[in-house]
């Protein structure tokens, strides 16, 4: 792997000398000395857990990022050890902010046949009426939350920040709106 270029730098000291050095020194050369050696292990964990060589290329440098700050934070004995938790637990949390922030449409949850796939024995006007009337069913804070997240396109925070309610709350709000509408949808379907 060649995507960080060569320091000149000796790199006969042991990781511990080179730590003790940055930790004093804030000199990144150093660091980069200490990164380069166990890069070939941090990009293996990443594309274990990313399994994309561009997303784990892009970690990699997300990770140098963090060590910047972390090396002078932390009390490290054993640098591999370490170095290899530390990239794991961002690419972990590279995966979770994403599953967060994936947008799944109301379509996809939903398949509510009249409305998505009108005949001629119901009409687009009449499925419309129905998801209306299911969406005044809900309590406020769903039915709110649902509306601005689903119909006006604002993702989770935008919602917090207008109805005032946690972005957690504001999650829940929609799950769980969306499974009562789903309710009432399929009993209204039939």
């Amino acid at each position: 792997m060649k995507f960080f270029r060569k320091i000149s730098r000796p790199v006969n000291e042991d990781d511990e000398a080179l730590l003790v050095s940055y930790r004093k020194s804030g000199e990144l050369s150093v660091l980069g000395v200490l990164f380069e050696r166990y890069m070939p292990l941090i990009f293996g964990v990443c594309l274990k857990y990313l399994k994309d060589e561009e997303a784990a290329k892009d970690a990699v440098m997300g990770i140098f990022e963090e060590l910047i700050i972390k090396v002078k934070q932390h009390e490290i004995k054993q640098f591999r050890s370490w170095v290899y938790v530390l990239s794991r637990n961002h690419c972990l949390m590279q995966l979770r902010s994403g599953k967060k922030m994936e947008e799944v449409s109301l379509d996809e949850v939903m398949e509510f046949t009249p409305f998505l796939h009108p005949d001629e024995n119901c009409d687009r006007e009449n499925a419309l009426k129905t998801l209306e009337r299911c969406l005044q069913k809900l309590a406020e804070n769903q039915r709110q939350s649902v509306q601005l997240f689903y119909l006006e396109e604002k993702c989770y925070k935008e919602v917090a920040e207008l109805t005032g309610y946690s972005l957690n709350d504001v999650k829940s709000y929609i799950q769980n709106g969306k499974r009562n509408l789903k309710i009432c949808l399929e009993k209204n379907r039939e």
